[in-house]
């Protein structure tokens, strides 16, 4: 096993892809009063706040924070939202996550959104792994890796924010 971690994103880099990908959810929003971020716990959701958070300071868009909740390792029937369906109905929903590993998570969380009529439905995640075991796509990312499949990518959120890969 590998024990060495290499920093594939640092504070500062990640701080830079947020703004990015938070000006590139403006973009595609900019017709929009409201947009519902619903982030997949727990990194997603961390990583769904400061995007909420910069998408206030650039835009007059109103912005619905979203958790999204599941098993990870047997996501079927087990996706929920803190927000009822009357919440997001008919609302532009960017559903986000840290990485986008093999794809279970994020297909999931749109499957559980599909049952909702919606103006606009787009994906985000910080890390874009190239191992989807599912069709499923990132329409705004930070960074694309390609990776063995031994290899874990881990979003270490906090004072000093960090990617690294085990």
């Amino acid at each position: 096993m590998n024990t060495e971690n290499n920093i594939i994103l640092t504070h500062e880099q990640i701080q830079h892809k947020i703004k990015r990908i938070a000006y590139q959810i403006y973009e595609t929003n900019v017709g929009e009063k409201e947009i519902v971020i619903a982030g997949i716990a727990q990194n997603g959701y961390v990583f769904a706040e400061r995007i909420k958070e910069i998408l206030e300071d650039i835009s007059e868009l109103t912005v619905i924070l979203c958790k999204v909740t599941m098993d990870k390792k047997n996501p079927t029937n087990t996706v929920n939202t803190s927000l009822s369906t009357k919440e997001y109905q008919g609302k532009s929903l960017v559903l986000i996550d840290d990485v986008l590993n093999s794809g279970t998570a994020l297909m999931y969380g749109v499957k559980h959104f599909l049952d909702v009529p919606l103006t606009r439905f787009k994906t985000a995640v910080l890390v874009n792994r190239n191992h989807k075991k599912y069709p499923i796509k990132a329409d705004f990312k930070g960074i694309s890796l390609s990776t063995s499949l031994h290899e874990h990518v881990e979003i270490i959120f906090g004072e000093e924010d960090s990617a690294i890969l085990k």
